[in-house]
């Protein structure tokens, strides 16, 4: 399992001492103060800040109930004050980092003596809120088995409906230094539980069962609920505030996690510490585990097109190469012939060389793609073919070694490609005119591959078809992803997403190309598709959309079905198709078949939509 802020007693300390030097610039005072004849309490140590008041500071015999204990990964085990001050804002639990397997037990009343820490989960750069934890204790247990502290019940009722106060522009946009208002905003209340047992009752999944043990639920049923059961991500300012991250203490050689699915719930009361770490912010770390009860949630199928319909979609496949089992080709080819009702063009996003992350300056697919669609065949789906462009080696991003690329596949019993002097890894297509209309220079080509929005990332496939006698131009994308960009629950308010930067380069480069070709022909049908990496709402799709030379089509859809990717509970808008003015007309459809299980064959929805030229 992976751990749920794997460290070092070093890296703590070397936190401690950059928090200390930066942030708790000024607190000594406040530390000096909490330095008296009383005894040292768990409030004490947390304060009425993100930032404990003793940082860096020794404390002795600091008492508390035992409340969990974690043999595995971040070793340590919680303490929690039964005697509570009267101050909300003041968590009375703590995390004890021993580093070791601890050797006390739930239900141990227990004097601590050590050193307070602020340790960020993730490191500095993450911008990750960081969790106060005494570290390099002695412990001594004063006696065993007693009542626990009363859980504190996280429910619709008792989290805000605001989700996190502005940041501090004095401190570069930190909420660290602010009080908390518990009953104002929903972080703060979840940091004054910080450390401290709570509990929640039957609440929904969101988020299903993870590689790594870990489910999402929401406390509040009604929030933005999806058609299907999840919590919908429909704007920057709808952050969901019900959402919490489910763990559980027992190792699972001891205990397997349940599997769920969203829109399955976890029944009965589920209790624990509350814990942070860099996986998804506040963490409720059971040591009660609900039971799971099924939804009746099944992977969507779409309508086949008709006759007079071209059906075009786009699939992000995780990485497929030649090194992956035949069960993962196969599973995806039954989805393109059975859920997809076999699209007349598919454009694929991360398909692999022929060798996969092999490191080797293999930069072929062909294997991969023979393999993918003799399995589409197989699976009673059309004989696809396919056209690409070949990247550089190592220049497109991605897995390293993977050279991860765009790949039209297309059925030549309904549609045909149009072939005009292929393009290579460094040359752009451009966009001409034959017999009066619109057409490519290169087809398949490359849109722009100099542009540095482009650098260590993946180029646009641009290809001409032909349904019916007309000329649909397809732009296949997978744009930068969203890696380096600050989490929901990060201490800057709102978050930093520097990752945004590069992608709206990128949209801006792709319209251009769009409006070049509606500058030849007004009412040529071309459709920008795959996977954006950002949300339909976001300043990269605005880009895309620029000067009305684009429309996202999963706007077409209701907003509660309006997502193709689940992260941390949140459903939401990665996968796009967007459509050029002429295509006034036609039924769109995010085909849900993975992001909302357990079993996934990607992490992805493909998206499919369907018009009359």
């Amino acid at each position: 399992m992976r751990s749920s802020h794997p460290r070092s007693a070093a890296v703590a300390a070397l936190v401690a001492t950059a928090l200390a030097t930066g942030l708790l610039a000024g607190s000594a005072d406040a530390a000096e103060g909490a330095v008296s004849a009383d005894p040292i309490r768990i409030h004490d140590i947390q304060g009425t800040t993100r930032i404990s008041p003793l940082n860096g500071k020794p404390v002795t015999d600091v008492e508390g109930i035992v409340t969990g204990v974690r043999t595995y990964g971040s070793r340590g085990f919680w303490i929690q004050d039964p005697d509570a001050d009267d101050n909300d804002a003041t968590s009375e639990g703590v995390f004890v980092f021993t580093n070791a397997v601890p050797t006390v037990a739930v239900g141990d009343a227990v004097k601590v003596s050590g050193t307070v820490g602020e340790y960020i989960p993730g490191g500095l750069a993450s911008g990750n809120q960081s969790v106060t934890q005494i570290s390099k204790p002695t412990v001594t247990v004063v006696s065993s088995g007693n009542a626990l502290p009363e859980a504190t019940a996280i429910n619709e009722y008792t989290v805000p409906a605001e989700y996190a106060p502005a940041g501090d522009p004095a401190a570069g946009g930190s909420i660290n230094g602010l009080t908390l208002e518990p009953a104002r905003y929903a972080l703060d209340h979840y940091e004054s539980l910080e450390g401290m047992n709570v509990k929640i009752g039957t609440s929904r999944v969101v988020g299903a069962t993870d590689p790594y043990a870990e489910l999402w639920v929401t406390v509040k049923g009604w929030e933005n609920t999806a058609k299907r059961g999840g919590t919908v991500y429909g704007s920057y300012e709808s952050q969901n505030t019900g959402r919490l991250q489910i763990q559980q203490l027992a190792p699972l050689a001891q205990q397997p996690f349940p599997v769920a699915n969203v829109g399955d719930r976890l029944t009965g009361t589920t209790e624990g510490p509350l814990d942070f770490n860099q996986f998804g912010g506040y963490t409720l770390v059971a040591r009660t585990l609900g039971t799971v009860k099924a939804g009746t949630l099944a992977p969507e199928k779409t309508k086949p097109q008709a006759e007079q319909e071209l059906a075009v979609a786009t699939y992000n496949v995780e990485n497929l190469d030649p090194t992956d089992p035949q069960e993962k080709f196969d599973a995806l080819a039954k989805a393109v012939v059975e859920n997809l009702a076999s699209p007349d063009v598919l454009a694929l996003e991360e398909i692999q060389d022929d060798n996969g992350a092999k490191n080797d300056g293999t930069v072929s697919a062909e294997q991969t793609l023979a393999k993918f669609t003799a399995a589409i065949s197989a699976a009673g789906g059309p004989a696809y073919q396919w056209r690409t462009v070949n990247p550089e080696d190592k220049k497109d991003g991605g897995e390293p070694g993977g050279n991860i690329r765009q790949v039209f596949l297309f059925n030549p019993a309904r549609v045909s490609f149009t072939e005009r002097a292929p393009g290579d890894a460094v040359t752009a297509t451009g966009v001409t005119k034959v017999n009066g209309k619109a057409a490519l220079s290169h087809s398949p080509g490359r849109v722009d591959p100099a542009n540095p929005a482009w650098a260590d990332s993946r180029k646009p496939l641009a290809g001409e078809f032909v349904f019916r006698g007309k000329t649909v131009f397809v732009i296949a994308n997978h744009f930068g992803s969203k890696g380096g960009d600050e989490g929901l629950t990060s201490h800057h308010q709102p978050p930093v997403r520097p990752s945004e930067a590069k992608r709206l380069q990128q949209a801006q480069a792709v319209n251009g190309f769009v409006k070049q070709i509606l500058a030849e022909d007004k009412n040529a049908n071309v459709l920008v598709l795959g996977d954006i990496n950002d949300f339909e709402f976001s300043a990269t799709t605005d880009a895309l959309a620029d000067g009305g030379a684009l429309y996202p089509a999963i706007k077409s859809l209701p907003k509660a079905e309006r997502y193709s990717y689940v992260y941390q509970g949140n459903a939401q808008v990665l996968d796009q198709i967007l459509t050029s003015p002429a295509i006034k007309k036609f039924t769109y459809d995010s085909v849900h078949i993975n992001a909302e299980f357990s079993a996934q064959n990607s992490d992805h929805d493909p998206q499919v939509l369907r018009f009359r030229p």
